[in-house]
C-alpha cells in the first residue's frame, strides 16, 4: 500500500477515513492494512488519527480491527444497518416478520434481474451453490447454503445496493431460515430453489419472478405456523399449567 502524505489538518480524522476507504475498495487491495505506526509515517499523521481513523472505519463495517493482531478488511457494510434494526424493532419476532415482508418486496424482482442478467459463468455459480444445499448434512449447513443461493442471485444482477440490502437482513434470513426448515425440512427449499434456478437459467423472467415470491410467501407461512406452534408449547408447559392451576384455586 502506497499513500501521499495528507496536506490539509483541518479534517484530519475524516480525511484519513477516505482515503483508507479508497484503498480498501480497490478490487485487488490487501486483505491486511499496513501496522498503524506505517500507516501514520506514510499518511503524515499521529497514530492518534489513524486509530480514530480505523475506528471510524469499523464501525461503518470496512474494516475489522484485531487487537494484538492488526487491521483486516472487512467488507460488511451492511453490520451497522443491522444494528440499527435491533434497536428499532427490538422484538425479535417482529424483526423476522419484517424482514420477510421487505425480502417480498424486493427479491422477486432481484430473481426477474438474474433471469435477464446472468451469464454462463454465474450460472455455473449457482448450481455450485445450490448442490451445496442439496447436500447439506447439517441445519447450519442448509441455512448458509441457502443464504448463499440468495447471496448469489443478487450479485447477479449486477446491482450493489440489492446485494447491501439482503446482506442486511442476513442475520435476520439466518433465525427465520432456522425456523423455517426446521418446521418444514431441507426438501422445501431445495425444490423452491430448483424452479428459481431453472427460470434464470431459462432467462424466463416471469418464471423467476413468480417462483422466488411463492418461495418467500410459503416462508412467511412456515415462520407463522413455527410461531404459533412455540407459543402454544410455552402455553401449555408444566409451569405454566401450575401456574394456572394456582391461579384458579
Amino acid at each position: 500500500m502506497n499513500l501521499a502524505t495528507i496536506q490539509r489538518p483541518s479534517t484530519l480524522v475524516e480525511e484519513v477515513s477516505q482515503r483508507l476507504a479508497r484503498e480498501l475498495r480497490r478490487e485487488r487491495a490487501e486483505e491486511w492494512l499496513p501496522p498503524e505506526r506505517e500507516l501514520a509515517s506514510q499518511l503524515g499523521v499521529s497514530r492518534t488519527v489513524v486509530r480514530e481513523a480505523t475506528k471510524r472505519l469499523e464501525l461503518q463495517g470496512l474494516v475489522e480491527v484485531q487487537h494484538g493482531v492488526g487491521i483486516r478488511r472487512s467488507g460488511k457494510l451492511h453490520k451497522p444497518l443491522n444494528g440499527s434494526l435491533a434497536l428499532l424493532i427490538p422484538d425479535e419476532a417482529g424483526r423476522l416478520k419484517q424482514s420477510l415482508e421487505v425480502r417480498l418486496a424486493i427479491e422477486p424482482e432481484v430473481a426477474r434481474l438474474a433471469a435477464a442478467r446472468v451469464t454462463a459463468a454465474q450460472v455455473r455459480e449457482l448450481r455450485k451453490v445450490h448442490a451445496r444445499l442439496e447436500n447439506a448434512d447439517t441445519l447450519e449447513e442448509a441455512v448458509e447454503a441457502d443464504i448463499e443461493f440468495h447471496r448469489a442471485l443478487a450479485r447477479t444482477t449486477g446491482n450493489e445496493i440489492f446485494g447491501l440490502l439482503l446482506e442486511t437482513l442476513s442475520d435476520l434470513g439466518r433465525e427465520s431460515r432456522m425456523a423455517t426448515i426446521s418446521h418444514a425440512g431441507v426438501k422445501r427449499a431445495i425444490e423452491h430453489h430448483a424452479a428459481i434456478l431453472h427460470a434464470v437459467e431459462a432467462k424466463d423472467e416471469t418464471a423467476a419472478t413468480r417462483a422466488m415470491r411463492h418461495h418467500i410467501e410459503v416462508a412467511t407461512h412456515d415462520l407463522a405456523a413455527q410461531s404459533r406452534k412455540a407459543t402454544r408449547s410455552t402455553t401449555s408447559s408444566p409451569r405454566t399449567r401450575k401456574s394456572h392451576a394456582s391461579t384458579s384455586s
